[in-house]
């Protein structure tokens, strides 16, 4: 009997290699990559983190089509200032997350000027300028573009959060230092309107990457402290009579220990909502290496150090706060064409949301949702590029509740668990760095309760969840086993630098309509082990798996 089961499952392994090397676009008659098994043990008892129920965010910036880096200048028509709100792709793209954090800020917002009010200076759009900071002048923020964008976004759904100007009023004290105090009137009037006319934001946020030693300028902590005091009291002020009022969030710069505590400790209890830092640990987006460090695990673990710091600091000294990803897009200046907008991204990025969320942070923005080389979708045609399907995956079935799952195996196996999003169970998350091995997967969890709170056992809930799912497909259900549902991801003829992903061996595409396309899981027999193929990415949704920390 033991023969019969050892060869049915060898040839099930076997059936699954060349499935996918098919999809890759690889010969069927090409080697098998080697395999290797590995068990994966989830610790249930109790969570580790938690984020927010919708992690996923992503970023506008203003940067205006005559922004370049390395000769390419990949913004085109993306600023917040010119971006076409009436494509029907971009609204469905935003939509499917239902909802979608959007963050409107970046490097030009502390030169954005809001033509609101009675401004003291001439309201301009920006002008390419290389004598002046970031090569750009002030820029201007009408109300009548104010008005379209918060129209679009409330049709969309988002959950909006808007960088402030953190410079008006201020000037350079010597190079890259800025003093002085900062006039919050225009910021005042700019919030005062968009109250007037009910337009609802999730967070204001102040200032952009003036923590620290700053990108092109720095203001001290204790002075940003102070800012952060008065705009808490104007926020105060202006939504008084609101309902629901908006998180205050600071400073979106990079991390800088002493310069976090000190604001935290500066501004004290129940003032700042949420600590926001800037990640860009891949290097220059004209680096030639970014392949070779988006598939090293030691070059990705080294982050692992700054989300530690930066949880232990908002423990510590602000409690009351959370901590936040701000923007992170990987590689700088834009990133790198075929790179940071390719399939190979999904490795780093996957890896960033499941690290950042075991230590306890919040909310994930990326930059960009459109605009430059790392955005989530075409800058041109608002196509989806791979990392949009990532994003889109994980936030469909990764839940709030961040569980321990410990290995002992290759280092270039990625492995992140959380409670399932919707249904009962858990979902894993595996990541495949390697193109030459095959990963068999046993996936095991303690403790692994049979009743739930409601005293239905856990194979009755995963039935359950099994019939959802068959209902949903229009499939019987009296055949019904214990099954999980796969959902693979690989590059399109096995080409990492190409810009189509493929979802369990399909083009990931918008239909005909300009819609998403459905992301269908593959259903395997629980008893088996998970396939990670080379190169591959895989989600994994398990109902039968029920464990206290997600009772």
């Amino acid at each position: 009997m033991w023969v019969f089961v050892q060869m049915g499952l060898w040839i099930w392994s076997a059936v699954a290699v060349i499935f996918f090397q098919a999809c890759d676009g690889q010969s069927v008659f090409n080697p098998p990559p080697m395999v290797i098994t590995v068990g994966v043990v989830v610790n249930g008892s109790a969570k580790i983190a938690e984020t927010y129920e919708n992690f996923i965010c992503a970023t506008l910036d203003w940067w205006p089509p005559e922004k370049c880096d390395y000769g390419r200048c990949s913004w085109i028509q993306s600023s917040i200032l010119n971006l076409d709100l009436k494509n029907p792709s971009f609204a469905k793209a935003i939509q499917a997350f239902a909802p979608l954090k959007v963050r409107l800020g970046g490097t030009l917002q502390d030169k954005l000027l809001y033509d609101v009010g009675n401004l003291s200076q001439p309201c301009h759009p920006f002008m390419r300028n290389t004598s002046l900071m970031f090569g750009f002048s002030k820029g201007c923020l009408t109300m009548s573009r104010w008005d379209e964008v918060n129209r679009f976004l409330a049709k969309t759904g988002a959950m909006v959060m808007f960088g402030l100007n953190a410079l008006y009023g201020r000037y350079q004290i010597t190079k890259g230092h800025w003093g002085g105090a900062w006039d919050s009137s225009n910021a005042r009037n700019l919030i005062q309107y968009t109250v007037d006319h009910g337009y609802k934001i999730y967070a204001w946020e102040y200032g952009n990457e003036l923590s620290g030693s700053g990108i092109g300028a720095r203001v001290d902590a204790n002075v940003y402290a102070s800012d952060i005091i008065e705009l808490n009291k104007i926020l105060k002020e202006i939504y008084k009579h609101s309902h629901e009022k908006p998180l205050l969030v600071a400073p979106d710069g990079f991390f800088d220990p002493s310069w976090f505590q000190a604001i935290l400790q500066e501004t004290g209890p129940n003032i700042l909502n949420a600590v926001t830092r800037h990640i860009y640990n891949l290097g220059a987006g004209v680096d030639k290496n970014l392949t070779t460090k988006i598939l090293n695990p030691s070059h990705l673990n080294k982050d692992a150090i700054k989300f530690r710091r930066m949880q232990d600091i908002v423990r510590k000294y602000g409690p009351w706060s959370s901590s936040w990803v701000g923007e992170a897009g990987g590689a700088f200046n834009s990133g790198q064409h075929l790179v940071s907008d390719a399939f190979i991204n999904s490795f780093w990025y996957l890896d960033q949301l499941g690290m950042s969320a075991t230590f306890d942070t919040k909310v994930y923005c990326r930059q960009s949702l459109i605009g430059g080389n790392y955005a989530l979708l075409n800058v041109t045609t608002f196509e989806p590029n791979p990392d949009y399907y990532s994003a889109l995956l994980w936030h469909r079935l990764m839940g709030r509740t961040v569980l321990s799952n410990d290995f002992t195996g290759p280092t270039f196996l990625r492995s992140y668990a959380h409670c399932a999003k919707s249904d009962s169970g858990i979902t894993l998350l595996l990541i495949n760095l390697n193109g030459d091995t095959s990963i068999d997967v046993n996936v095991s969890a303690y403790p692994n309760i049979t009743e739930s709170k409601k005293g239905q056992t856990a194979k009755e809930s995963f039935v359950h969840a099994l019939k959802k799912f068959f209902s949903w497909a229009g499939s019987k259900t009296s055949d019904v086993k214990d099954y999980r549902m796969e959902y693979h991801l690989t590059a399109k003829d096995g080409d990492l630098h190409g810009q189509t992903m493929l979802l369990n061996g399909a083009i990931l595409k918008l239909t005909e309509d300009g819609d998403i396309p459905p992301l269908n899981a593959v259903m395997v027999d629980a008893t088996l082990p998970i396939s990670v193929a080379p190169f591959s990415i895989v989600f994994v949704s398990l109902p039968g798996i029920s464990v206290p920390a997600c009772s």
